[in-house]
């Protein structure tokens, strides 16, 4: 597994821990100690994926994720220790895709990198980009753009547009999507729900009525062919 990765932790024992089992999975793993730090690592190279830390000093990791999220859909996996419900809600609503809380066994949180980098090199197998609409679903750069401008999105939030869209015109079940998504992993499957609502509130013009995404009644989700550009 190649991969580079972006450790967000300032106890420097937990941030080595992490590398050290990363390192022998074969991934490059860069630590940083602030979220200021951090974004200046952003700029000066691309990650497959965030490790984040939310208590850090200066700014924390709530505001380091909705930065980054402006451009960026990276997949980020929180990790603290904090476990109140609403940090959970907080950190994956403004496009967290996993959350950890302390402690937690080194190898669980491999075990998730892992299938989330798997899901993110599945994705890159598929067609570079997908036209729809005035959106441009770009695969390899992992990003939204509509008109040029980058639209935000999460790392689950753009596998789930690049599913339904990669797949466009074919009815799919919540269990279909779930199962092909999350894997069956660390989720359940309400979450499909959740995350069409997302994006229907980001690319339609109407979410009640969507042109994009399609309801299909006791079935579940169609991704409208016609919208696609050849």
């Amino acid at each position: 597994m190649q991969a580079r990765i972006l450790i967000i932790e300032d106890v420097r024992e937990m941030a080595d821990l992490i590398r050290l089992y990363l390192q022998k999975e074969g991934v490059e793993a860069t630590i940083s100690d602030s979220a200021e730090d951090a974004l200046q690592e952003f700029e000066r190279q691309r990650f497959d994926l965030v490790v984040l830390d939310i208590n850090l000093p200066g700014m924390d990791g709530f505001e380091f994720l909705q930065r980054i999220r402006h451009t960026s859909s990276v997949p980020v996996i929180i990790v603290s220790a904090r476990d109140a419900d609403e940090d959970m809600i907080l950190g994956l609503g403004i496009g967290a895709d996993e959350f950890v809380t302390k402690p937690f066994s080194p190898k669980v949180l491999v075990a998730r990198v892992r299938a989330m980098l798997r899901r993110t090199t599945d994705l890159k197998a598929s067609p570079n980009s997908i036209r729809f609409g005035d959106f441009l679903l770009d695969i390899d750069g992992y990003l939204l753009k509509k008109g040029g401008e980058k639209i935000p999105l999460s790392s689950k939030e753009f596998e789930v547009l690049a599913y339904l869209a990669t797949h466009a015109g074919k009815a799919l079940s919540p269990d279909t999507i779930y199962a092909d998504v999350w894997r069956n992993q660390f989720g359940d499957i309400t979450a499909v729900a959740v995350y069409v609502q997302r994006l229907r509130r980001k690319i339609e013009a109407d979410p009640a009525a969507p042109q994009f995404i399609e309801t299909v009644h006791g079935m579940g989700y169609r991704f409208n062919a016609e919208a696609l550009h050849a």
